[in-house]
């Protein structure tokens, strides 16, 4: 679609992800063992025939840059691109990106170098799958200015969210950002009989938006020390234009906790996931690593994910994802966690690999057991350990570990010694 382009934002700093944020952004921390965030607004995009798009960077972003150059290379018939744009000092501006807003008001200099009729604004955080010509479609036959694509939430979740208010129109009136349960009597919305019969009443900002292309520049210009979309920009639009909800009843999870993620990927190792990575319409896409397929030997894997190149040898596995290259010596066990893999084999000398950072021989050493916990990438767990957090902490860090939400989380590159018990 050429009338559309597409600024994914990737700047968040991830403080509430954090160690996975320790030496990535948040849109590239891995998912479901061979993906990363990012993948899903991208994909989404490509699967809606939308092959121009920008993302932009700011937080630690070597990685995510890496991964998106890889990744995404469009031949020259389709006149795509996947362009990365920082935050940079420029005549017009010193500082780096203050907010959604404020990221998009910096890089409009190079939106403008590109014809589009409609803006289409993304998160780079978040699991879902969304045909955008639905959603353009929608803003079309609405008449809209400005469309914010929104999910029903119940009361108790309601809190946590930007809420809209629409009339039958799916015209948004009201718009109230995180408002007290207490005060949520007069915040319901028209839905669907599906979705009232399971209480998602309100109308939760997923922070997807369509822009009409001089609506989007003349609200900037107009608040130029606006830094947020749903804080600052959305409110005030809503008083004096037409801005219209479209209603999105699929699965949608905003991964922007250590639960979340955690959450988020063991869902998708379920029998029947409420996110379906196997549709042949709507595929994910990423780097083509041109990897070896996974290794079993006498293992015993239950409800798991397990990416290409693991090597598993008389190991257990058991409702888990397991990340490429992974490496489980014997009696190895892992439960309820994810295991995001390595960036090369452990038996791959480190004076020829390619990665230089990280331990030895990354993996799970034999009889070592693993629960409830996210081990990040080219951590080594030695032979005889116990990581299971038995005693039930909800927070707490140790040498090479933190605990968040009661899920142990063991960060990038380190190792932990044979024998430990966290």
């Amino acid at each position: 679609m050429d009338e559309i382009i597409s600024v994914i934002l990737g700047g968040g700093a991830g403080s509430r992800l954090h160690p996975l944020t320790l030496h990535r952004s948040k849109p590239a921390v891995p998912l479901a063992g061979k993906y990363r965030l990012i993948d899903i607004p991208i994909s989404n995009c490509i699967n809606s025939d939308i092959n121009r798009m920008f993302v932009l960077t700011q937080f630690n972003s070597a990685s995510l840059n890496r991964h998106i150059a890889r990744s995404y290379q469009f031949d020259r018939f389709r006149n795509g691109f996947v362009n990365i744009l920082a935050a940079e000092q420029t005549p017009l501006s010193k500082d780096w990106f203050q907010g959604t807003a404020d990221a998009v008001r910096q890089s409009m200099n190079h939106l403008v170098s590109y014809r589009y009729d409609y803006a289409l604004i993304l998160s780079g955080d978040q699991l879902y799958s969304m045909d955008y010509r639905k959603l353009l479609a929608h803003h079309k036959k609405s008449e809209a200015e400005i469309s914010i694509a929104s999910i029903p939430v119940t009361a108790d979740e309601a809190p946590g969210f930007g809420i809209l208010k629409t009339d039958e129109d799916h015209v948004i009136t009201e718009f109230y950002e995180k408002p007290p349960r207490d005060e949520l009597a007069d915040k319901v919305s028209p839905v669907s009989e599906t979705m009232k019969a399971q209480g998602r009443t309100f109308l939760a900002s997923m922070g997807i938006y369509v822009f009409n292309q001089g609506v989007l520049r003349s609200l900037l210009d107009a608040h130029p020390n606006a830094h947020d979309f749903g804080k600052e920009i959305i409110p005030s639009a809503i008083k004096n234009l037409r801005v219209v909800s479209y209603p999105f009843e699929g699965y949608w999870s905003d991964i922007g906790t250590i639960r979340s993620f955690y959450d988020a990927n063991l869902m998708l190792a379920k029998e029947e996931p409420d996110f379906d990575m196997f549709n042949p319409k709507m595929p994910l896409y990423t780097n083509a690593r041109m990897l070896a397929p996974a290794k079993i030997q006498n293992s015993r894997i239950t409800r798991s994910i397990v990416a290409e190149s693991c090597v598993i040898v008389d190991a257990e596995i058991v409702n888990s994802v397991v990340g490429i290259r992974s490496f489980f010596d014997h009696g190895a066990v892992l439960k309820n966690s994810v295991f995001m893999g390595a960036d090369y084999y452990p038996w791959t000398d480190s004076e020829i690999r390619e990665v230089k950072n990280g331990p030895d021989r990354p993996g799970i050493g034999a009889r070592s057991r693993v629960e409830n916990a996210i081990i990040d990438r080219n951590v080594s767990i030695g032979e005889d350990c116990v990581i299971a957090n038995a005693a039930g902490v909800q927070e707490g860090e140790g040498e090479g570990f933190v605990i968040r939400d009661g899920i142990i989380v063991v960060p990038k590159n380190v190792s932990i010694p044979a024998g430990t018990v966290i």
